[in-house]
């Protein structure tokens, strides 16, 4: 995991936050099974609850957003490294520097509109258009969260790169010479 390069109480307290974030996903995962058990139950039983669909959407949305710092930490996202991990070198550490700023440039954006989205509709008072009428602010919190620590684990990585770590890679193989 890159995350423990640089050390210290904010890389630990960093760790700790991101696999809260990859325990909050996993929880989300969790209610989407309870969420289709429910609503086959009470299929079959006859009886309508209104919002389940609704809400196994948004614990989907919650989840898949929650778990990408986790994910990204543990090198669990797809990468193309056709060119990249072809170069050596101060080539290398360019590409990866550019890359994983650009990265956390996108991620930024996309966390920063996330944010927004949820303080607008929550100072509009938005709500769902099924029968339950949930709050949109609040499924949309997932996401929000989620963009955010993707953002911060990516700057983080940036950040470690610059002040000199091995990529990925190479600091894996490194630590399997050792």
């Amino acid at each position: 995991m890159h995350f423990r390069q640089t050390g210290g109480r904010v890389r630990t307290a960093l760790d700790r936050l991101f696999l809260a974030c990859g325990v909050l996903a996993a929880l989300f995962l969790v209610v989407i099974g309870g969420l289709i058990l429910t609503s086959i139950v009470t299929r079959w039983l006859g009886v309508f609850v209104p919002g389940l669909s609704d809400y196994a959407g948004y614990s989907m949305a919650s989840a898949s957003f929650l778990a990408l710092a986790y994910t990204f930490g543990h090198g669990g996202h797809i990468r193309v490294g056709l060119l990249v991990t072809r170069l050596r070198g101060p080539a290398r550490r360019a590409i990866e520097l550019w890359c994983h700023g650009v990265g956390a440039g996108l991620a930024g954006y996309l966390a920063w509109f996330s944010i927004k989205m949820v303080r607008v509709s929550f100072a509009l008072g938005d709500v769902s258009e099924g029968p339950d009428a949930t709050p949109l602010w609040l499924p949309q919190l997932g996401m929000a969260i989620g963009a955010t620590m993707l953002a911060l684990a990516l700057v983080t990585r940036f950040v470690d790169l610059a002040l000199g770590a091995p990529p990925e890679d190479e600091g894996a193989d490194a630590a399997r010479v050792e």
